[in-house]
């Protein structure tokens, strides 16, 4: 069948990075003899990319106090706390840092924000672990999303600083801002900290939609900025499934739909892309 991809899909550079850094870090402990590397939880939001690096040889704890003395810690790309690096440091724990500039940009603007005097809000998900290190740069951090009742939770918040998950659509951001505009309030001050490359997928995502009749959009169901993909693409009346590989995939998929979109979020690496796109233009429905 046919298929068109998304002008924009795929790894990011925070997400490059991350696992160029995992990478070379296990290759030179290869080299120097016996040592660990352990990553305080997935380091991507990809089960295969995460999968082969634990082949390589990468341990995904997750527990900081259950870590030995003098072992290698890899802070994932979505950041984290300063409380990890201080107990890390404590314990004689050697970091390696693979956050994204982008998230550290964010942690800065928080900390700057919180010393200038205003009280900071986050418009995220509570329970995502950049949005859980993000605001662990400063005291009282208040995190909304959709749901938020946003009276009760910024009552008597006189000066608001704003910031972003990085991984949020523009318009859901602009939604959210609209709305904590919406009370009272004595001074705002808004910082765009979301991310360009994964706006540019979303933009990619969202004008593939009007030139396709299904849209699979792959990369980890835990991964945001895939969901958000996928979301995007279902708001626009497309059928829309969100795979992390073809073993997902079912023929009923594309019964009636001679053209398939496929993008990708910023966590999936190409050879996915590749053996998915691959396969699915040699399926006949």
């Amino acid at each position: 069948m046919k298929v068109k991809l998304a002008e924009s899909r795929g790894f990011c550079f925070g997400v490059e990075d991350a696992i160029e850094l995992a990478e070379s870090t296990l290759g030179g402990m290869a080299e120097k003899g016996p040592g660990k590397l352990v990553a305080l939880g997935p380091i991507i939001h990809n089960r295969q990319v995460v999968e082969r690096l634990e082949a390589a040889g990468l341990n995904q704890s997750g527990d900081l106090e259950t870590v030995p003395e003098g072992t290698n810690i890899l802070i994932r790309s979505h950041g984290a706390p300063p409380e990890t690096f201080q107990k890390a440091r404590k314990r004689n724990l050697n970091v390696v840092d693979a956050t994204c500039v982008l998230v550290k940009r964010a942690q800065n603007v928080v900390r700057q924000l919180h010393q200038d005097g205003y009280q900071v809000v986050m418009i995220g998900d509570q329970d995502h672990p950049e949005v859980e290190g993000v605001i662990g740069y400063a005291p009282d951090v208040i995190v909304v999303d959709e749901n938020s009742d946003l009276d009760q939770a910024l009552a008597r918040r006189p000066r608001l600083g704003v910031v972003a998950q990085t991984t949020l659509a523009p318009e859901y951001v602009a939604n959210m801002i609209a709305r904590i505009c919406n009370r009272n309030f004595k001074e705002i001050r808004i910082v765009n900290t979301l991310c360009l490359e994964v706006v540019r997928r979303q933009e990619a995502a969202v004008a593939l939609c009007s030139e396709v009749d299904v849209v699979f959009v792959l990369g980890g169901l835990h991964s945001a900025n895939t969901r958000e993909l996928a979301r995007l693409c279902t708001e626009r009346g497309v059928d829309t499934y969100h795979l992390e590989t073809w073993d997902q995939f079912r023929p009923e998929m594309v019964v009636g739909k001679p053209v398939a979109g496929v993008t990708a979020g910023a966590s999936t690496p190409d050879s996915i892309i590749s053996a998915f796109v691959e396969k699915l233009e040699a399926f006949e429905p």
